[in-house]
């Protein structure tokens, strides 16, 4: 799970305990039903805590649904991240994260639910999945490697792309989902600047495991 930094004492670990139970009850309800109707008390009762310990850590359901939501990209995002880490080429990196979360659908089913129904109103967030995109992005456009000219717009594009990518993995679980992320990342590529041949190339390399 994300975390900052760690609590200084017993009362603010077990404070952080209580909001993480919280966010992480709620995150639930998201990959489940995605139902945010659900009360205050049902979210409590799930999280094991005490009623009145939700307006402690949260104004409104608004708020919490959104930290959920923050929370699990992020993870998201840092699972991806553990894995690319010895990448340096910003083509190859937005091509094994296109593929990284097709494979995401089977080992960390909640995530890519949640991505699937909440992501694209994150797709501009300081935090998750968008910020690592945009970092990668403009070191491409900056090295020349990228051909497009401005970093969010191409965010906005390759993002809507990813979604598509999350949608119809969990919509045809029946699909190969390797093969349809390589193609999705191959035209991805290409619509960045990228010569056929090298896109085709870097989106068949071999993936890391994500059990």
């Amino acid at each position: 799970m994300p975390t900052s930094a760690p609590p200084k004492n017993r009362f603010e670990r077990r404070r952080a305990e209580t909001r993480q139970a919280l966010v992480r009850a709620a995150r639930q309800i998201l990959a489940e039903s995605g139902d945010t109707s659900a009360s205050i008390q049902a979210i409590a009762e799930r999280a094991d805590v005490g009623f009145g310990s939700f307006y402690n850590h949260f104004q409104s359901k608004t708020e919490l649904f959104d930290a959920a939501v923050i929370d699990a990209l992020e993870e998201f995002g840092q699972l991806i991240d553990e894995r690319v880490q010895e990448i340096d080429d910003p083509a190859e990196l937005v091509a094994a994260g296109f593929r990284l979360t097709a494979r995401m659908a089977d080992s960390h089913p909640e995530l890519t639910r949640i991505l699937r129904d909440r992501g694209l109103a994150y797709i501009h967030s300081d935090r998750g999945l968008a910020p690592r995109a945009l970092r990668d992005l403009e070191i491409g456009i900056s090295s020349g490697r990228f051909a497009c000219a401005d970093a969010t717009t191409a965010l906005t594009a390759v993002g809507g792309t990813l979604m598509s990518l999350v949608a119809l993995r969990l919509a045809r679980p029946d699909l190969d989902g390797d093969e349809a992320a390589s193609d999705l990342a191959e035209m991805a590529l290409r619509m960045l600047g990228v010569p056929a041949d090298d896109a085709r190339e870097l989106t068949r390399r071999p993936l890391p495991d994500l059990a």
